[in-house]
């Protein structure tokens, strides 16, 4: 039998590559002569650089900046006369311990070393993978980074973090982009501000509080009013754009400078070369850390699960917990869904052993769906 494993990462335990090589693990206990393939992806979160499969590609590393301005070491994948970013190098929360997360001070800085590593490299199109950020100040420190620099009302530069935001009066200097062209590779639509936007649905997330999120959202606000009036090409009503919210706002930023936003997951779809690996395969395994609604408003799980029902090909989930229902989860094909919060019987220990936890779980599966396990009593695969 032929088993493709394509997760997602695990958030705050396992990579995308961890939690396929655990899974893969499991099921070759217990049916070590199928042939099972990895394939981790990302829909522009971490794990975005590695998720892609390119001819020719070269990786170069940069030093850059976490969200507090620590050095930190990233990369740019560059092939032909498109570069690929991942954002979460600079700006991801797993860069912060617990009690650092701090939307109101952290910074995207870090990520503009890294475009214009890209730009140097000779690159006409920057692709910029979008997810799992520590910040939510709109982008205004990847401008500053591009030399446009917010400022007060007293023309000093703007102190890191959204919450200084809410002083911006103006941007000096203008973006250093040469020409380049920037996309965002996100599957996120929230806009910038308002309800859904950055602040108040993923700012709880980074570390806001109720207060935080207010002061944080009408911070953008303000921000965004600053970016519409003194950057030429900025697109009207900044703030209510779909995707502007991505990454604590990054996705505003390369909207304003000209960008576009393009579905992560289909991105990586097309550059992992995952449907010819779907075509080679008799079952599909993908997951995540929590499969929820937003799952299903394509994430890598639904993205992946789609594909196999395009093809008529059975798909399993593995999660760590799982609150999407059962209903929507059958909708996009998908014909078995098991949790790490279920294997356990808790929360703590499927945090705590998810490696464990995925190759019990890898097993299972290969149990009930193998043709070459040792007994074939029961489960799909005996019909």
């Amino acid at each position: 039998m032929r088993v493709l494993v394509a997760p997602d990462k695990f958030a705050g335990t396992l990579s995308a590559l961890d939690a396929a090589e655990a899974i893969a693990e499991g099921w070759r206990e217990v049916a070590p002569h199928d042939e099972v393939s990895v394939r981790p992806l990302s829909d522009g979160g971490p794990g975005f650089l590695d998720a892609l499969d390119l001819d020719g590609a070269r990786r170069i590393p940069v030093r850059a900046f976490d969200p507090l301005g620590r050095p930190v070491t990233g990369s740019v994948l560059v092939a032909g006369g498109t570069a690929y970013v991942e954002s979460a190098q600079a700006c991801g929360l797993h860069l912060l311990a617990p009690a650092e997360r701090d939307p109101m001070v952290t910074t995207s800085f870090g990520l503009g070393p890294l475009v214009v590593a890209a730009a140097d490299a000779g690159a006409r199109e920057v692709v910029i993978g979008l997810g799992g950020s520590a910040t939510n100040d709109g982008g205004a420190g990847l401008l500053a980074a591009l030399d446009a620099t917010p400022l007060d009302a007293a023309g000093y530069a703007l102190p890191y973090g959204g919450a200084a935001l809410a002083a911006c009066d103006r941007l000096a200097g203008a973006p250093r982009l040469r020409g380049v062209r920037l996309v965002a590779a996100t599957d996120v639509d929230n806009p910038l501000t308002g309800l859904h936007g950055a602040s108040s649905v993923y700012g709880p997330q980074k570390g806001a509080g109720r207060a935080e999120v207010l002061a944080l959202d009408a911070a953008l606000t303000r921000f965004a009013e600053v970016l519409e009036r003194d950057l030429p090409g900025c697109p009207a009503g900044l703030a209510g754009l779909p995707g502007g919210g991505a990454a604590g706002g990054l996705g505003a930023a390369i909207l304003a400078l000209g960008g576009r936003c393009e579905s992560g997951i289909a991105l990586v779809r097309r550059l992992s070369r995952l449907d010819a690996a779907l075509d080679a395969a008799d079952l599909v395994i993908t997951g995540e850390g929590t499969f929820d609604h937003q799952s299903l408003r394509g994430k890598v799980v639904s993205g992946v699960a789609e594909a196999a029902l395009e093809r008529g090909l059975p798909c399993v989930i593995l999660a760590g917990r799982i609150d999407a229902g059962r209903r929507e989860t059958a909708r996009i094909g998908v014909v078995g869904a098991y949790s790490l919060e279920e294997h356990f019987g808790s929360v703590d220990q499927a945090l705590a052993r998810p490696a464990e936890g995925l190759r019990a779980l890898g097993a299972r599966v290969a149990r009930q769906w193998s043709r070459g396990r040792a007994s074939c009593a029961g489960g799909p695969a005996s019909a």
